[in-house]
């Protein structure tokens, strides 16, 4: 997924019809640079995803990947030494982050409106933290929200989020083409694009964020069935927004056979199937005199061949 070390980390409780197995961390920093079209298409309908996220808190959301979530930026933004004096949620779903408010009793929650639109309702130098919970990889222009937030932000202000990304739903998605190429001669967008660490890390240093670091926490997740795992999606507001989705029924001869190959390729040994989230973490500090700056190149005071061979004399 990216650079950095990874280790295993403590699984979370599982929920009645599914079990969290795995949960990887990897962590790195990133330096490339990724690609920034003036005119990024729209690839989510993001008024159905409006509609979608009410109609699952109405019918009552799965939420358990949120919930995982908001006690991880818990910790998180427990580990920062400081006060947060002018805080906002930006579009976390329901009261994902509701977790957040004791320690942030003034946050002020931005949900998304009905039209879906990206345009940031803050000032300049106006916050002092973002967060955003399992919102951001339904954004169309991720840069350009990115930057409005650099914008929002006070000298020294802090970015805290989790998005979905990297290899997230694989096992569905590769199901799904199988199935429709064999049942119906072609394959129509079903699990969206996800963005990787490299994507993420690159963009905060566009935005103008200093210190910026990102992460990847794999939660694995097993079902009795593929058909178990579109319920959960749906109830989570997940459910395909793609713009280019296919707009008719799907075939009940197609989905039966995406869940044979689901369970054929991606089951465990006691026939339960095998789903993966890859939630990726970003921060990043809009810059201030106060922090750590990267030395200027040539301002070195040693030289590290005399060092070696100083070392090598001993």
């Amino acid at each position: 997924m990216g650079p950095g070390s990874a280790q295993q980390r403590k699984s979370a409780a599982a929920r009645p019809g599914h079990e969290s197995v795995a949960r990887t961390v990897e962590i790195g920093v990133t330096s490339g640079m990724a690609q920034n079209p003036q005119n990024p298409p729209a690839l989510f309908d993001r008024a159905l995803l409006h509609a979608r996220q009410r109609r699952a808190q109405a019918q009552g959301a799965v939420s358990f990947l949120l919930d995982r979530v908001a006690e991880d930026m818990s910790d998180r933004l427990a580990a920062v030494m400081r006060e947060f004096h002018a805080p906002a949620d930006l579009w976390t779903p329901g009261e994902g982050l509701k977790v957040l408010h004791a320690r942030l009793p003034s946050i002020a929650r931005i949900a998304i409106d009905a039209a879906g639109a990206e345009n940031l309702p803050f000032a300049p130098e106006s916050l002092d933290l973002v967060v955003s919970a399992l919102a951001l990889q339904f954004v169309n222009d991720l840069p350009g929200v990115l930057a409005q937030v650099r914008r929002a932000l006070k000298p020294d202000g802090l970015l805290l989020a989790a998005m979905i990304g990297g290899d997230s739903l694989t096992e569905l998605r590769q199901s799904f083409a199988a199935a429709e190429a064999e049942c119906e001669g072609g394959v129509s967008p079903r699990v969206a694009p996800f963005a990787d660490l490299r994507d993420i890390g690159a963009l905060l240093q566009r935005a103008g964020f200093a210190l910026p670091v990102t992460d990847v926490d794999r939660v694995v997740v097993r079902y009795g069935s593929a058909f178990a795992l579109m319920q959960d999606l749906r109830r989570m507001g997940a459910a395909n927004v793609l713009i280019e989705r296919r707009r008719t029924p799907s075939r009940r001869a197609t989905l039966l056979r995406m869940a044979e190959i689901y369970a054929e390729r991606f089951a465990d040994a006691d026939g339960r199937i095998r789903a993966t989230f890859d939630i990726i973490w970003l921060s990043g500090w809009a810059p201030h005199a106060s922090q750590q700056q990267p030395l200027k190149p040539g301002s070195a005071k040693a030289s590290l061949a005399e060092a070696v061979k100083k070392a090598g004399e001993r």
